[in-house]
């Protein structure tokens, strides 16, 4: 088995970069690769969003895009994959950031649409939820989900955007504050808390 940071066939950032498929078509399949393991690279995605080789930020974003787009998720642990080898590397919290919300109005609505840190927009809706996890401090922190099982840290601005678009709903008969998109509600937290705290 390789060692941490070394791959078999593969040498540095731009060797990996060479071994990635690039499609023209939408985003790769990985889903239907099931290639073997060869190794964790010394590789991670920091916690706010940086990705790092050999501890070292990778500064080119189209490289970055190359390698979000092979990323998959396999239980608690994150991977690099292409038809022929999977390589590991180190999520400290989540893969990607949302950093820019856009709000529209539509039939059934508001609908809220983010962009993450590697330039996709995602739809917040069905198959891609918002979840909104209790922090140590008291607080949420929110994740929108992306693709694959792959989520993304919502920043704190756009949280509070969040929270300035929420509303009242009851949820299995409990009132619940929470924010809609779409023909879906999303519960950040019960509502006589967020009341205790207006």
């Amino acid at each position: 088995m390789a060692k941490a940071g070394q791959v078999a066939g593969i040498g540095g950032l731009e060797g990996i970069a060479a071994a990635l498929p690039r499609e023209k078509r939408g985003p790769p399949p990985v889903d239907q690769w099931n290639p073997p393991f060869c190794g964790d690279l010394d590789m991670k995605i920091a916690a706010d969003g940086t990705w790092f080789y050999q501890k070292t930020p990778i500064g080119r974003l189209p490289l970055v895009k190359l390698f979000a787009s092979v990323l998959k998720r396999e239980g608690d642990k994150y991977f690099l994959v292409t038809p022929v080898e999977k390589v590991g590397l180190i999520v400290e919290e989540a893969p990607f950031l949302a950093v820019e919300l856009m709000v529209e109005q539509g039939p059934s609505g508001q609908v809220l649409k983010f962009r993450t840190n590697v330039d996709d927009w995602v739809e917040a809706g069905p198959g891609h939820g918002l979840r909104f996890e209790p922090e140590a401090t008291g607080g949420l922190k929110p994740f929108l989900h992306v693709r694959r099982d792959l989520w993304a840290k919502v920043i704190r601005t756009l949280f509070y955007d969040l929270v300035e678009l929420g509303e009242e709903r009851v949820v299995d008969g409990k009132p619940m504050f929470g924010v809609a998109s779409g023909e879906e509600f999303f519960a950040m937290a019960d509502a006589s808390a967020v009341r205790e705290f207006a």
